[in-house]
């Protein structure tokens, strides 16, 4: 079976049409609330001699919600097909389809819930359907306005990750070199199997920016990337490993694990004569992802937490943010002479689509 290929949140070819699916409930629940505030506007408008008319709020509140759910119902059915024509050719058989409804319905509340036609009365029907056109107009005008400025939105998301993971491969490249540079002079055979792991590595960065990849892949990335240490470091790169409760399949931000095994690297391992041993620590409850890398440090005075100080940790932040929204965080914290970086997100959603796929 082919692996599932996790990509940043993006709408699918159906969801770009500007007509949302109005059969889920939220939406009904705004097309309900919004018809009733239209209901009311309607009898308020009207001459009373006394008081609110509660009966006739009641009955045109009954004829109004069934033309919506009437419409919205037929426009969920017929979404597919809408989505093939173009918008303008789509609104107009939305609003001549609303006017029907609305025409329909008024006809069959005169003849079998009034118990039989009223006087003829064309203006009735026509104050109805201008009524029907007017509002289905204003709706589907905000669809519209509000489709393009989700596509804007959306575009703007994927130049921003594309801009932030365009400044992590250089930086990954020029440490990458380094280390194998170190290597050529004194032990050219693990020089030669560090190009073919960094080849290996950049073939697989080199993805659609904000792609999210299976845990597994991002675990084998991290695990080729410290091979290619490990020949430079020898013995002083000790790594634990405590991942096993996180499903292969979670998506994870390609290149994110990396950057936080390099700043353990770089700042508790490198300067440390004698080294030091990386603890990565990863886990999945509750359709939260919490992942957590930990490296020697020097001693302080007391526990002392910040955030964004270490190389690509900003980096790694703002595409989380992007990614994920508010609830994505990473925090840095030190204590008991060690530095621990963890990051969270919330990734139910996607693990359900993969489940599904």
């Amino acid at each position: 079976m082919k692996t599932p290929h996790f990509s940043a949140p993006r709408p699918l070819a159906s969801d770009d049409f500007f007509i949302p699916e109005l059969c889920r409930p939220e939406a009904l629940f705004a097309l309900v609330l919004a018809a009733e505030l239209l209901v009311l506007v309607l009898v308020l408008a009207e001459p009373m001699s006394s008081g609110m008319d509660w009966m006739r709020l009641a009955l045109t509140s009954l004829f109004v919600q069934w033309i919506v759910l009437l419409s919205a119902g037929l426009l969920c059915f017929l979404r597919p097909l809408l989505a093939r024509l173009n918008a303008g050719l789509a609104g107009g058989l939305c609003c001549a389809l609303v006017v029907g409804l609305t025409l329909a319905c008024s006809a069959f509340a005169e003849l079998y819930v009034l118990a039989g036609p009223l006087e003829p009365d064309a203006g009735r029907y026509l104050r109805h359907a201008l009524i029907s056109l007017i509002m289905s107009g204003l709706l589907l005008r905000y669809f519209y306005l509000r489709s393009l400025w989700r596509r804007q939105e959306q575009a703007e998301l994927r130049a921003r990750i594309e801009s932030l993971q365009a400044r992590i491969r250089p930086h990954f490249l020029f440490n990458s070199l380094n280390s194998i540079a170190s290597l050529i002079a004194t032990a050219p055979d693990k020089a030669e199997q560090s190009v073919l792991d960094l080849s290996d590595l950049f073939r697989a960065s080199l993805a659609r920016p904000g792609t999210l990849v299976p845990w597994r892949d991002e675990l084998e990335l991290a695990r080729r990337y410290l091979s290619i240490e490990q020949y430079r470091l020898g013995d002083r790169l000790q790594v634990s490993w405590a991942v096993e409760g996180v499903p292969e399949d979670l998506p994870i931000p390609q290149l994110t694990l990396q950057p936080l095994l390099e700043n353990a690297i770089l700042h508790g391992i490198q300067p440390r004569v004698e080294g030091g041993c990386i603890t990565v620590e990863a886990d999945y409850r509750e359709g939260m992802f919490e992942l957590r890398v930990s490296n020697p440090c020097e001693a302080d005075s007391g526990p002392r937490t910040s955030r964004g100080t270490r190389q690509g940790l900003p980096n790694i932040e703002a595409r989380l943010a992007a990614l994920f929204g508010p609830r994505a965080s990473l925090s840095v914290e030190r204590r008991e002479g060690r530095h621990y970086t963890c990051l969270r997100y919330p990734i139910a959603k996607q693990m359900q689509e993969a489940g599904s796929l």
